[in-house]
């Protein structure tokens, strides 16, 4: 159940916007920036998570778990907007208990807090997309994929990619019947405020340190950390009911992410490219294995990710720029915020590495 009474907040009097995943990546800086702009924030957290996220803010604290509808409801009750942002993020297809738990964490989740939100009367509801649920082109994998593209199932997909299909079919439903909801499309996340950190966070980190020695090229869509809570702002504030919009930043390959990543750190870029075509078998064996003999081993490039690269997939995001207004900034300026982020926090180690040209707070 979640804790019987909210901890600590700022003396608004306007009820508090309910937000989940306040401690991952793109929550971490949603909730700074409702901070920002004078929003009293509610944010359900579960108690033996890494919560360092939230700490010293100026937040309401609940604790339980969005897979206990009983919990959830109870941690709503009294906020007026909803944030979902909550999810368990995977690229591996782990074993039948993980596929579960990423079933249950996303999709029965997003149930509970949709059900949660109606019955308390909350409000609007926006929950976090992901790109690789969203359809494209099956005959050119590069051309700009739409909101309006369905999802295809017919060939070998991430069970975190079946779930967030499935969790767009939740919000579709629960529109259908009246509840305002929409659904903001996040691409890879680049950024601050990245405190477990993601993927590209630990790789920037590894990079910097002189630990990447070599890389495989493709390609994908990235935003900018400011620039998708820009469209969760925006998909609250504009957004239509039972519409979905893809937020992107800029289309880059690796290399290119390569060249903002040595621009940064000073450090010099790997040369030596591993063809995809080779990759792929190797890692399937070794993802195969660390699955199963260490699976809380972090896993780079698994067979899920690099069928996403290889498929250079690129995003038309001008349905948020039209309706919303969404205006995206640069990867190079959210990578120069991610490791001035990291460097703060001496995950660089590496003293060839140089410091930033400014510097994030942490924390706050």
């Amino acid at each position: 159940m979640a804790s019987q009474s909210p901890e600590h907040h700022s003396g608004t009097s306007s009820p508090p916007v309910f937000l989940t995943g306040a401690a991952g990546h793109v929550g971490a800086n949603l909730v700074r920036r409702l901070l920002d702009d004078g929003v009293r924030v509610r944010v359900l957290l579960r108690q033996d998570d890494n919560n360092e996220a939230i700490e010293g803010l100026d937040v309401e604290r609940v604790y339980g778990d969005v897979r206990d509808l009983d919990a959830t409801r109870e941690a709503l009750a009294g906020c007026h907007g909803v944030f979902h942002v909550a999810a368990l993020v995977s690229t591996i297809d782990g074993n039948g208990a993980h596929r579960r738990d990423v079933f249950e964490s996303n999709v029965v989740g997003t149930r509970n807090v949709l059900q949660a939100a109606r019955e308390m009367e909350a409000g609007k509801v926006v929950v976090t997309g992901s790109f690789s649920a969203v359809g494209y082109d099956l005959d050119d994998t590069s051309t700009p994929t739409r909101e309006s593209m369905p999802f295809y199932p017919m060939e070998r997909t991430m069970p975190y990619e079946r779930s967030k299909a499935m969790v767009e079919t939740e919000c579709w439903h629960a529109a259908a019947g009246g509840q305002e909801v929409v659904v903001a499309t996040s691409c890879a996340v680049v950024g601050g405020n990245d405190f477990f950190p993601s993927r590209m966070g630990r790789t920037l980190c590894d990079f910097a340190n002189g630990k990447l020695h070599a890389y495989v090229d493709g390609g994908f869509e990235f935003v900018a950390a400011e620039d998708i809570v820009q469209g969760h702002m925006l998909s609250m504030e504009r957004g239509r009911s039972g519409q979905k919009y893809i937020f992107s930043s800029e289309y880059q390959t690796i290399s290119d992410m390569l060249d903002h990543f040595q621009a940064v750190s000073g450090v010099k870029r790997p040369r030596r490219q591993i063809p995809l075509g080779l990759m792929l078998p190797f890692s399937e064996v070794a993802s195969y294995a660390l699955s199963r003999f260490w699976p809380s081993y972090p896993q780079r490039f698994t067979p899920g990710a690099i069928r996403l690269l290889q498929q250079c997939r690129h995003a038309d995001t001008s349905k948020a720029k039209e309706e919303l207004g969404f205006q995206p900034s640069t990867i190079r300026s959210a990578v120069e915020d991610a490791y001035a982020f990291h460097y703060e926090r001496n995950a660089i180690t590496n003293r060839r590495a140089k410091r930033p040209e400014s510097t994030a707070p942490v924390g706050g």
